[in-house]
């Protein structure tokens, strides 16, 4: 799923009014989820948390800084924190799927829309910015909104998009700041003392800014810290009684959770203090936690084919994530949060089956294909794993490891295409029940049967993709594999085959009734240019399987 996180900043954080209408223009934008709305009184601030398909964020933005505009009056606005327009600042960040690129094309068009169309000024900050002393966001925001008329017209400061000058639109409305920014991860680590000062010694040598300290000469000098993209201080927190590393991790990529907390032992054992455990505050990324698990398994010398549940298991004992609260991935995991519990590929199995045996037209083959796929790659981790650590095959270990590693994350991107075949055949079939009584009502409904044909036809290609990926572990396997496990081997090949032809025919159907000739050639060629390479070597295999069984 193809996740985008926005955190848009209001003006606004004592009318109770105000704040409710902006929470329920975002939870009324189709496919966003509203996740958190923080109001500071003293700051006369809110913050909005929300995720979803870029493009559903990107309309959920848009039309919260158009209530935004209509309701808040800038030229009366008092509070604390620094602001230079009625939404402050915008910023949309990567979650699952989506690339920082991705997310400064989204702050882009957010940027020339509001311009455009609601006729304020625009700023574009962090990896969006124009210009290198427009990424920083403070140097955006410089003399707030009561310096806002004095920068319009300073010709270094012409907004990005909007107008400049500062009219009575803008008078009211203020600037707003948009961008794109890595996802941060607010996480403290414990350790077991009280003393804040003890905590903050751990936290100056891992930060990335580092420590001060004198030279030979007593003059001042900068020591750099350990980990990049890492913000840290000690302090003390009353209701847990102890004292905390609290970290800032501004790019999980760069240095992620166990990075920090590795760091955090290391330099704690040289003082004589212990790392008890951590939290995280707020949510986290998917993906953040699943790359700590996996360290974790891997300086364990376990296998990491295994469920994103069992890494997410391991992720949170390592980090002592229950320590001082309970840790609930359900509650602290963006995508967790957020995933549809009526999916197919939640179903169980008799579920599935049951609902595949129903009337309804979807599920079906389309979908069942995936599900195929899925089991061969399964099939194909479990031989893996039966072949790792086993004394016969130590040779192979490392390379069984791999492959089971690489079979399952297949596994998870096949499993993911069960619900997007249903779902591209339940858009397509809503876009054939668009009205067409007028010539335009006929255009809208011509392109969006010709948009959800040309998903339905892709869907099943990427099964095919997937399945072509498959295949040379599954033949690998079959060489190097655990033989106790050969039988398990020619099944995965079987439900490969089915997986293959179920989804050609899947392309094929789709292409009745569509008459873009270019693209079905185009798409039909890669189809049988996966089929000729696989078909063929995966049968011999099955024979070849077949012959040494029946020994």
């Amino acid at each position: 799923m193809r996740i985008v996180e926005c955190v848009p900043n209001f003006s606004e954080g004592r009318n109770k009014e105000i704040i409710n209408k902006i929470a329920e223009t975002i939870k009324n934008t189709s496919g966003v989820s509203l996740l958190d709305v923080d109001e500071g009184y003293d700051t006369n601030r809110t913050v909005y948390t929300f995720v979803g398909e870029p493009e559903n964020v990107l309309n959920a933005a848009f039309n919260a800084i158009k209530v935004a505009s209509e309701l808040i009056d800038m030229s009366k606005h008092k509070g604390a924190h620094p602001r230079i327009g009625a939404c402050d600042v915008c910023p949309f960040i990567p979650v699952s799927q989506v690339s920082m690129d991705d997310c400064i094309k989204l702050a882009r068009t957010l940027g020339k829309m509001v311009g455009d169309i609601l006729g304020i000024p625009v700023y574009l900050y962090e990896y969006a910015a124009t210009k290198p002393e427009r990424k920083n966001l403070a140097n955006i925001r410089a003399g707030e909104y009561e310096g806002l008329q004095e920068k319009l017209k300073d010709i270094e400061w012409v907004p990005d998009f909007g107008p400049s000058i500062f009219n009575e639109r803008v008078k009211r409305t203020g600037a707003v700041v948009i961008g794109a920014r890595d996802f941060l991860i607010a996480y403290n680590i414990n350790i077991n003392s009280k003393n804040k000062n003890l905590a903050n010694s751990i936290a100056k040598e891992i930060r990335e800014m580092g420590k001060t300290i004198k030279d030979e000469n007593g003059n001042k000098v900068n020591v750099p810290g350990r980990l990049k993209e890492c913000k840290a201080i000690g302090w003390y927190v009353e209701d847990y009684k102890r004292a905390q590393i609290s970290i800032n991790l501004t790019n999980y990529n760069v240095t992620n959770m166990h990075d920090a907390f590795e760091a955090a032992k290391e330099e704690a054992e040289k003082i004589g203090v212990r790392i008890t455990g951590s939290e995280i505050v707020g949510l986290v990324p998917k993906e953040a936690i699943l790359k700590a698990g996996l360290f974790y398994l891997e300086k364990q010398g376990e296998s990491r084919a295994v469920s994103e549940k069992e890494i997410i298991d391991i992720a949170i004992y390592s980090l002592g994530l229950n320590e001082v609260a309970p840790f609930d991935p359900d509650k602290k995991i963006i995508e967790n949060l957020i995933e549809k519990k009526d999916l197919l590929s939640k179903l169980s199995i008799a579920d599935f089956t049951d609902e595949l045996g129903s009337s309804s037209p979807a599920p079906g083959g389309g979908s069942v294909s995936a599900l195929a796929g899925s089991i061969a790659a399964s099939l194909g981790a479990m031989v893996g794993n039966l072949t790792y650590k086993k004394k016969d095959y130590k040779e192979y270990w490392e390379e069984a490891e791999r492959l089971a590693y690489e079979a399952f994350k297949i596994k998870n991107n096949l499993i993911s295409l069960i619900n997007e075949d249903t779902n591209a055949f339940n858009n397509l079939m809503s876009a054939y029940r668009l009205p067409d009584k007028t010539e335009e009502e006929k255009k809208i409904k011509e392109e969006a049967i010709n948009e959800t044909t040309k998903n339905a036809i892709l869907i099943p290609l990427k099964v095919m993709q997937y399945c072509k990926e498959i295949s040379p572990i599954l033949l690998r396997l079959s060489e190097i594999g655990n033989k106790n496990a050969i039988s398990d081997v020619a099944v995965g090949i079987l439900c490969l085959l089915t997986a293959l032809k179920g989804a050609y025919y899947n392309v094929l159907i789709n292409f009745k009734n569509f008459n873009d000739e270019t693209f079905k050639k185009d798409i039909n060629e890669r189809a049988e240019s996966i089929l000729n390479e696989l078909i063929p070597k995966l049968e011999n295999k099955l024979n070849e399987l077949e012959d040494y069984l029946k020994k």
